[in-house]
């Protein structure tokens, strides 16, 4: 018979072997945790990180607000590090497989998130401690959100624009190995004896398109060796156009992007300021214009200091309805974005016109009166009597926060698409010295740098009609989240297109019109969206490139017709009907 004490000591030493399992359990358990939770910080990952997240995020997202995509403040705070992971890696397969957190973003952003598949498991656990890092805890009072609009657009975008027919034309030639194959970005004639048709590619290549065949024009990258286009963003090959008297002069000028290596800029800050990008305006001399790839000799026109890759010089342009006879004929407007200073709290870079960030700016390329002495300042810019040293004479409105696309309407109107922040997309009519009102305004709302910059909410009681110019088309980002500018079709080939503005959004596709005869200064144009058909059959942009962004843009090509190309797969179509409602 077992003595009591033996039973006793034995029950003992079973309670405590289990409770030595239970501790280790819980140990395990908690190092699991601890492993799956906690986020590397050696500085050398810490650096990898930010790399990868320059190169593969930030075009859409940032640590302060939704762009784009979401915002990305308090991510690893409030997400499972395994989701996340498995999220970047795959966000397209997350969505298949019905994941509830992935179906919601999806629902609230209207597109899908490429998949990084190329990403190694230690470069992605890199990216997340950059981005854990980058982290911010602060929620705003209920107080201060009830005083910000929900919806700032309620009405939404009625299916009833009519259909769009397009044709596939051809495929450009591929810069990369994933979406976007090929970043087609620009499109321009060069009119004269010899009606011809051009597209750049962002990496640095302007090319010619004949009978459906693209060969090299230009290549930036042999020209000028600290040309950059990584990691995309506001960088590469931003624009190109033509001299109107290209067939007496041979002048072609060119925009690009390069890294800061101690150059001033023409138009810059001050020397506390760290220079994030540089932008170049280029005259080319073409020495014959019929031989490919152009023999050329350039000239620097003018350089441009920016805070950031973001927002950067993505369009030149002359008017082309101006005439001979005109003022504005030959003069080059030049569109500035905000270099990312509106985001980064430089809010004075923005909304002054001491600076070149944020401008439309207007020069005459054969004159000579600028500081540089390289091109010259037209005597009717707004800004040409202010007596002040530090006003920008060249100048000609202001107050964008990224002005990525501007076009010309038969009847003499200058159209500005503004990408807008968080909350609303815009088209602008451009007018000599006006304010568009970034960053204090967004569309027709105003934005509290003081506060929660994603947020906007109504205009202040009382404020004057003259304070700022307001768009004469937004939408907010129920509809899209970066507008891609347009044109007001003038071609002959589609007569039910004449006199609509055509436009569409790159994050999802979507394509939109309306009358020009709607937009005007202190009215507001009706957007009604496009059914897409193409080659016959009805489709969209999302559901042609998968999960990849479309990036739609939209260029007038020879005799007048409107094209459509698409970074996501590199094509080009050619616009060929449009059915109105």
């Amino acid at each position: 018979m077992v003595s009591r004490f033996k039973l006793y000591t034995t029950t003992i030493g079973v309670a405590v072997v289990a409770l030595l399992i239970i501790f280790f359990w819980i140990e395990f358990k908690s190092q699991e945790k601890t492993k799956e939770t906690v986020y590397l910080s050696d500085p050398e990952v810490l650096i990898k990180g930010e790399k990868l997240f320059e190169d593969n995020c930030s075009s859409c997202h940032n640590f302060s607000h939704n762009s784009i995509g979401p915002g990305l403040q308090n991510t690893t705070n409030r997400l499972p590090k395994k989701w996340l992971k498995s999220f970047i890696r795959n966000a397209p397969e997350m969505i298949s497989k019905k994941d509830a957190r992935s179906m919601k973003l999806y629902e609230q952003f209207k597109q899908v998130m490429p998949p990084f598949t190329n990403l190694t498991s230690k470069e992605v656990d890199a990216l997340l401690a950059y981005m854990h890092q980058n982290q911010s805890n602060e929620e705003g009072t209920q107080e201060t959100n009830d005083f910000y609009l929900k919806d700032p657009v309620p009405a939404r975008i009625p299916y009833t624009g009519g259909k769009l027919y397009l044709t596939t034309h051809s495929i450009a030639p591929a810069s990369g190995t994933k979406a976007p194959m090929a970043r087609i970005n620009n499109m321009r004639t060069l009119d004269g004896m010899q009606e011809r048709m051009f597209v750049i590619d962002l990496q640095g290549i302007l090319y010619e398109i004949r009978d459906k065949q693209w060969t090299v024009a230009m290549d930036i990258k042999k020209l000028r060796s600290d040309f950059v286009s990584s990691p995309g963003l506001g960088t590469g090959f931003g624009s190109f156009a033509f001299h109107p008297d290209f067939d007496e002069n041979r002048l072609l000028y060119t925009t690009h992007a390069e890294k800061y290596k101690n150059t001033p800029g023409d138009l810059g800050f001050e020397d506390t300021i760290e220079v994030g990008l540089q932008w170049i305006l280029t005259e080319w001399k073409v020495e014959d214009p019929l031989e490919l790839p152009f023999k050329v000799k350039g000239r620097e026109v003018l350089r441009i200091d920016l805070l950031t890759p973001f927002h950067g010089v993505q369009e030149i342009s002359f008017n082309p309805y101006a005439l001979q006879s005109d003022e504005d004929y030959g003069l080059l407007y030049i569109c500035v974005g905000d270099g990312g200073a509106g985001e980064k709290g430089y809010d004075y870079l923005c909304n002054s016109p001491n600076y070149a960030s944020s401008s439309v700016l207007r020069i005459d390329p054969l004159g000579r009166n600028s500081k540089n002495g390289e091109y010259g300042i037209p005597p009717s810019n707004p800004f040409v009597n202010d007596t002040s040293s530090y006003v920008l004479k060249e100048i000609y409105c202001r107050g964008f926060r990224n002005p990525n696309r501007i076009s010309w309407t038969p009847n003499g109107k200058m159209l500005i698409s503004d990408i807008g922040q968080s909350n609303i997309e815009e088209i602008n009519i451009g007018e000599s010295g006006a304010d568009y009102g970034w960053p204090v305004r967004e569309g027709t709302f105003m934005i509290d740098t003081k506060g929660d910059v994603s947020k906007v909410s109504a205009l202040p009681d009382g404020e004057l009609p003259s304070k700022f110019t307001y768009p004469v088309l937004q939408y907010d980002h129920d509809e899209g989240r970066a507008i891609s500018g347009g044109f007001v079709y003038n071609g002959s080939a589609i007569p039910e297109l004449k006199n609509k503005y055509v436009f569409a959004d790159i994050t999802n596709g979507r394509f939109f019109v309306t009358e020009n005869t709607q937009m005007n200064i202190g009215g507001m144009a009706s957007i009604k969206e496009l059914e897409i058909w193409i080659d016959n059959e009805k489709t969209t942009f999302q559901e042609v490139n998968g999960p990849a962004k479309p990036d739609p843009r939209l260029g007038i090509g020879l005799k007048g017709e409107l094209y459509v190309f698409t970074k996501a797969d590199g094509k080009l179509y050619k616009v060929v009907d449009y059915k109105p409602d």
